[in-house]
């Protein structure tokens, strides 16, 4: 277990067997460095650095975990299925949080944004019950091969390039978003995006640098002197005390007074950039971010984006938007299925465990419940049919 981990459980070290997951600091800067599979290599950093720099990036994978929705776990056995109501409800999930749910939403955050996943199961120091569910960090974890092509085996990435097998790998929670063939690692959804989400940044950054200079005034003062030799003698002289004059009222301007420019002779003052128009950039940047949107499968106005749409078009965004919800609702199912049969199992139920997510929208059950109506007013129908028969 590790050290902080250590400091932060002294008190309570009844309650917590471990975390095989978290990062150990070791003496020996040497290991194994060949046949391993680093969960997360140096495009974390960079889908980091998209997420933070593109606001819809970061709206969209909110907006995906949110709309993921709630879900109940059930089984056969009344006494467990109290138990285990009140694991969903208060196993511990980090410092601060607290039930399943919150688990997996972090769990799916993670992976959409790399492509992979991975938790654990915290044991009690007796192994008699799960006492807590723990994200790991992708940075320190590496995966192999097991025995078979189906099996996968996980090491911790320790100091140096050691890497130490995690023992008791049933107790990991291992998912990977749309893996390539023979590949352990997923894709991660923003795969694809970099190249556009760059345009879209330089088209932002340079309506910036425009509106610097041409949004923030600037005034280009020029004293023509005349023609008689007094005033060509006193060119310079006249010239500093316009610019300081100058520079009094717009310094009077800025707190707020007014500040009357007197000057004496041929002064013209013109703003500098007034004649320039900054290039419109509304539609480059709109074809970025519709690459970017129909990436992240979510409607435009969900990310409060106001582009013009119909009832039709927006109800097949709506049900492409349940399709998206639904196979990763299918991704999910499997992990929690695992955490819930491992309670169970270690509680001493061997029933198994079922999930039912809620519904996505009240239409579904509207839809639901006519087709029900329907087909018992059918089946009515069809019992009058055969009694007069």
């Amino acid at each position: 277990m590790s050290k902080l981990f250590k400091n932060k459980t002294t008190k309570s070290r009844s309650k917590f067997s471990g975390i095989a997951t978290a990062s150990r600091p070791s003496s020996n800067p040497f290991g194994m460095l060949s046949g391993y599979t680093p969960l997360m290599p140096v495009e974390m950093q960079l889908y980091d650095q998209m997420r933070e720099a593109v606001p819809v990036i970061d709206a969209a994978l909110y907006k995906l975990g949110r709309l993921l929705g709630g879900f109940k776990v059930y089984c056969e056995d009344p006494a467990a299925q109290n138990e285990l109501n009140d694991f969903i409800v208060n196993v511990r999930v980090g410092p601060g949080m607290t039930g399943l749910e919150m688990f997996i939403c972090s769990f799916f955050d993670n992976l959409l944004m790399y492509g992979n996943a991975l938790g654990e199961m915290v044991l009690t120091p007796d192994r008699s019950g799960i006492a807590a569910l723990f994200n790991a960090s992708l940075r320190d974890i590496s995966v192999k091969q097991g025995e078979t092509p189906l099996d996968v085996d996980f090491y911790r990435q320790e100091a140096g390039f050691t890497h130490t097998k995690i023992q008791n790998p049933e107790l990991i929670l291992f998912s990977a978003l749309n893996p390539p063939d023979m590949s352990i690692r997923g894709v991660s959804v923003l795969r694809s995006l970099p190249f556009v989400s760059s345009i879209l940044l330089k088209i932002y950054n340079s309506v910036g640098q425009n509106f610097e200079r041409i949004g923030n005034v600037r005034f280009a003062v020029t004293y023509n002197p005349g023609n008689e030799a007094l005033d060509k003698a006193y060119a310079k002289d006249r010239a500093i005390q316009i610019a300081k004059e100058w520079s009094e009222g717009m310094e009077a301007s800025r707190n707020g007074q007014v500040h009357d420019f007197i000057a004496v002779g041929d002064v013209d003052i013109k703003v500098i950039g007034a004649d320039n128009q900054i290039i419109d950039c509304e539609v480059p940047a709109r074809q970025m971010l519709e690459q970017i949107i129909a990436k992240l499968s979510i409607p435009p106005f969900l990310l409060g984006l106001n582009w013009s749409t119909t009832e039709r078009m927006s109800k097949h965004q709506y049900d492409i938007l349940n399709e998206e919800i639904s196979y990763y609702r299918r991704l999910l199912s499997p992990v929690i299925i695992k955490i819930c049969r491992t309670f169970l199992h270690l509680s001493g139920c061997v029933c198994e465990p079922r999930i039912e997510w809620e519904s996505l929208d009240f239409q579904d059950e509207i839809d639901s419940a006519r087709s029900r109506l329907i087909n018992a007013q059918a089946a009515k129908l069809e019992q009058e049919v055969n009694r007069f028969e």
